[in-house]
């Protein structure tokens, strides 16, 4: 062993103080709380959708006359296929909840203040890009309803003025579904939108270890108490304990709630209920109270929004005295996508 180490050390010059230093970062005490640490959650459920994609990919093929009974025999043949395909979807389900909640964190206590704006729109980046990728993971099983959930989404896409038309054509590989569809939303699912985020993931950490984390304080907080403790190995535990419950939670769910097969899709049969995913349900039923255009334009304008409120939030604060207006805005909204969010899920289709 210490002839290994000896050849390690002379290939990597890099003594076990001086990792431990790099690695050793101190960081706010705050982090100790899972609600202001919710960062590593997704970045954990990332890994596992990567890890348990690419074994997936194996079995998986991406066409329209193979890719129902590929995903058939990755579930009832494939030795714990069930398994690996249930842990990947409550993976993708938890993963998007816990960038919806890391961004409410962020916005609820003001951390895309200034000089933290450019985090806040990668932030919001990745939000989109994990909203797509579950569209997209969605539509590969080739189910009925996933079938035609992919054709209505691209036909919502159309009606974006200028860009919709070249959009829908560029998801669909064409004007309406076809042959080639499938194995682009593969391609886009299981390469493309992974690196993208991957880099935006890197890009996000390397701002925050540039710019620190934003410290807060609370009165519970004691006075002879640390404002901060070492990143390794106390928070590193933390980030470890939360992956092992994250990880027990997915067997749990994967076991007791495994994911289904539905119909076959048929593109000549148009079902009596077309049902997105549920984190589309806000956006679905946003769609049925407006008109095409008008539901979309009004859409593009949230979302707009919600990208430069770190701007719009910094002149209300400099030209009013609602300073914390932020605050019931977000109650609004927050209350607003679950009220139709529910409201989706409950009615009568």
């Amino acid at each position: 062993m210490s002839v290994i180490v000896a050849w390690l050390k002379e290939r990597l010059p890099v003594s076990a103080d001086q990792l431990k230093e790099l690695t050793n970062e101190p960081v706010p005490n705050h982090l100790q709380r899972w609600w202001f640490a919710l960062g590593g959650t997704p970045a954990y459920l990332f890994v596992v959708q990567i890890v348990t994609g690419i074994l997936l990919a194996f079995y998986y093929e991406a066409a329209p006359q193979t890719a129902y009974a590929s995903v058939r025999h990755i579930t009832e043949d494939v030795a714990f296929g069930w398994y690996i395909r249930s842990v990947h979807r409550w993976g993708a389900t938890l993963m998007t909840v816990a960038v919806i909640l890391h961004q409410m964190r962020v916005y609820f206590t003001g951390a895309y203040r200034k000089p933290r704006e450019i985090n806040w729109l990668v932030g919001m980046c990745l939000l989109l890009l994990t909203l797509v990728t579950g569209f997209t993971g969605y539509s590969l099983v080739y189910e009925q309803l996933s079938y035609w959930g992919a054709t209505v989404g691209a036909n919502i896409a159309d009606n974006v003025p200028l860009v919709g038309g070249i959009a829908k054509r560029m998801l669909l590989a064409g004007d309406t579904y076809n042959n080639s569809t499938l194995p682009r939303f593969f391609v886009l699912h299981a390469a493309v939108l992974p690196v993208t985020m991957l880099a935006l993931v890197a890009l996000h950490v390397t701002i925050i270890r540039l710019q620190g984390v934003t410290e807060f304080h609370f009165d519970d907080e004691k006075p002879d108490e640390p404002k901060h403790y070492n990143f390794f190995p106390d928070h590193f535990y933390t980030e470890l304990i939360l992956g092992l419950v994250l990880m027990v939670v997915l067997s749990a769910l994967a076991t007791v709630l495994p994911a289904t097969l539905g119909p076959e899709a048929n593109p000549l049969v148009t079902p009596e209920v077309i049902k997105p995913e549920w984190f589309f349900y806000v956006a679905f039923r946003w769609l049925k109270l407006f008109s095409g255009t008008a539901a979309v334009l009004s859409m593009g304008l949230i979302v707009a929004t919600f990208f430069l409120w770190p701007f719009i939030d910094e002149q209300i604060r400099k030209r009013t005295r609602f300073a914390e207006a932020s605050v019931y805005v977000g109650i609004i909204g927050v209350l607003a996508i679950i009220g139709l969010t529910v409201w989706e899920a409950a009615v009568a289709h």
